[in-house]
């Protein structure tokens, strides 16, 4: 009985790399575009100028009094603080988001 000898490749199955450029597979279909919510939108606005208002230390510290308290005291110390803040939360002074500062959670 005689074996026939070969290479060691013979015995796996033969696999054709694709070249480049050629055949592209599918092209995933992008989602559709998502409605924006103009008031929500608008709302985090304010919630962001108001945030950004209870981080600025040059009105002085915000824990214990609502931002509106704070602004009038930074006004009375002579400090400046932006009239468009005063605006906004004399416009929501019923809202408790707008009118408790961001460290109002945390206790003293």
């Amino acid at each position: 009985m005689t074996t026939k000898l070969g290479l060691i490749t013979d015995s796996f199955k033969v696999v054709r790399k694709t070249r480049k450029g050629g055949k592209q597979g599918k092209k995933p279909i992008p989602p559709p575009p998502q409605k924006v919510d103009v008031t929500k939108t608008v709302r985090e606005e304010e919630l962001q100028k108001l945030r950004q208002f209870d981080l600025d230390w040059r009105f002085g510290p915000c824990t214990g009094i609502s931002r509106l308290q704070r602004w009038e005291r930074a006004k009375l110390h002579g400090l400046n603080p932006p009239e468009d803040i005063r605006n906004l939360l004399l416009k929501t002074h019923n809202e408790l988001e707008y009118n408790l500062s961001l460290w109002s959670e945390y206790p003293l």
